[in-house]
């Protein structure tokens, strides 16, 4: 082929990744998994993809890549694809307005009010350069990581890591983050990095974990180790700087399934084999796009079924004749009047955990808990929207530390976590 042949072939390449950002599909059978990856990256680093089309094309053109009749429809499709991702950039900014929106419905229209100004002021304001310029840059000069600690005796999949200020702190409140991965991958380093590297600039303690993964390990096994990782962080995080009695959990896919039971199932003795003793109750849980109906018992999926893989490789037994068991699995079958505060969100556009599933817990959850339940659905967001920083990521950790700090003030905690050292 020649050049402008290329240029074709590469802006019809380019273009393709622009439509599946903009258009939300499910139900793709084995295409599921790419379109999800190109879907996903496209959708949060829009800019970097108009950077590469543009710089291709200039190369193109010093070539002859944009002569003739080939060249032109080439241009023509690489128009089309930067105005569409200018339109997918644009919508990001739709997520602000969606956690505004969802904040004042679970929490009051002036739920800033009660939330001291000294720690409001704290709170993200507006995008920062860094949400979008950088977005796999996680270290700050405010923030340190201890990293290979261990919780458990499962060796590297018992481990986990402190995010912490930089400076020395005192009785700061802890964020227990539980990675996702389809409970069969993932590790701690890999998600959860822009919230609490925000935090943690802000005199919060992080925690994140690794869990052990199926299919070797079968439920509660996950469940199991996350709580055991709460036993460390009562009897460890105050050497941290952590306060251990006061303790939210996080994450996201996998990572908010789990976080989502863990707060729902507190001191059950059945998921503290060995510490039945450790109270692990925590005061809010924030999980992001998870899976809260193992069974689907509402047919949300549809031909998108996740009964076989969850049969084949997460749960120890199938379906049928243990119903009771999965529904132990599902955090939906779990809601109560002594669920802590909890903040749901998840992307409408969510290719692998479908956003009726987030729906229908929370509104179970509202009809039950004596607790605020506040839920967040993102315009246009796809799965993991908030792994690196991008500015639909911005709004998501701005709002989730407003949560935070709003359940610390309702709570009586005091404005600010004492400093100690230089």
């Amino acid at each position: 082929m020649d050049a402008s042949s290329w240029y074709l072939a590469l802006s019809a390449w380019g273009l393709l990744w622009t439509a599946s950002a903009w258009f939300g599909f499910r139900h793709l059978g084995p295409l599921l998994a790419p379109y999800f990856m190109i879907s996903w990256i496209t959708g949060e680093l829009a800019y970097f993809h108009v950077g590469w089309q543009m710089l291709a094309t200039a190369a193109f053109a010093f070539f002859g890549g944009l002569e003739g009749t080939t060249g032109a429809l080439g241009l023509a499709l690489s128009f089309v694809s930067w105005v569409g991702l200018a339109g997918v950039q644009h919508r990001a900014s739709f997520a602000a307005e969606a956690f505004e929106a969802s904040l004042r419905e679970g929490l009051g229209a002036d739920f800033r009010r009660e939330v001291p100004e000294r720690r409001a002021g704290l709170q993200r304001q507006r995008v920062e350069p860094r949400d979008w310029s950088r977005p796999f840059s996680f270290s700050s000069d405010g923030v340190e990581v201890v990293r290979g600690l261990s919780y458990g005796p499962a060796g590297k999949r018992n481990e986990l890591e402190v995010v912490r200020p930089a400076r020395a702190t005192e009785a700061a409140p802890v964020l227990l983050q539980i990675h996702g991965g389809a409970w069969m991958i993932g590790e701690k380093e890999q998600q959860g990095r822009p919230l609490m590297t925000y935090l943690a600039e802000r005199g919060w303690v992080c925690v994140a974990i690794n869990y052990r993964l199926s299919p070797r390990a079968r439920f509660p096994d996950h469940l199991v180790d996350a709580k055991r990782a709460m036993k460390w962080i009562r009897e460890n995080i105050a050497n941290y700087g952590g306060d251990p009695d006061w303790v939210a959990v996080t994450g996201g896919s996998a990572g908010g399934h789990l976080s989502s039971l863990f707060a729902l199932t507190a001191n059950d003795p059945r998921y503290q084999p060995g510490f039945e003793d450790v109270d692990t109750r925590v005061q809010a849980a924030v999980p992001f796009y998870g899976i809260y109906d193992f069974a689907d018992r509402q047919g949300v999926r549809g031909r998108s079924a996740m009964l076989p893989m969850l049969e084949r490789y997460v749960m120890p037994v199938p379906l049928l004749g243990n119903e009771e068991e999965w529904d132990r699995a599902s955090p939906v079958c779990w809601v109560g009047p002594e669920a802590p505060p909890f903040f749901v969100i998840h992307g409408d556009h969510d290719a692998l955990a479908f956003v009726e599933d987030a729906r229908l817990f929370s509104g179970a959850l509202r009809g039950v808990s004596s607790q605020p339940v506040v839920y967040a659905e993102v315009p246009y967001a796809q799965h993991a929207f908030d792994v690196f920083h991008s500015e639909r990521s911005a709004h998501a950790v701005g709002a989730v530390s407003w949560f935070l700090e709003w359940v610390r003030a309702r709570e009586g905690v005091p404005a600010a976590t004492r400093e100690t050292g230089s």
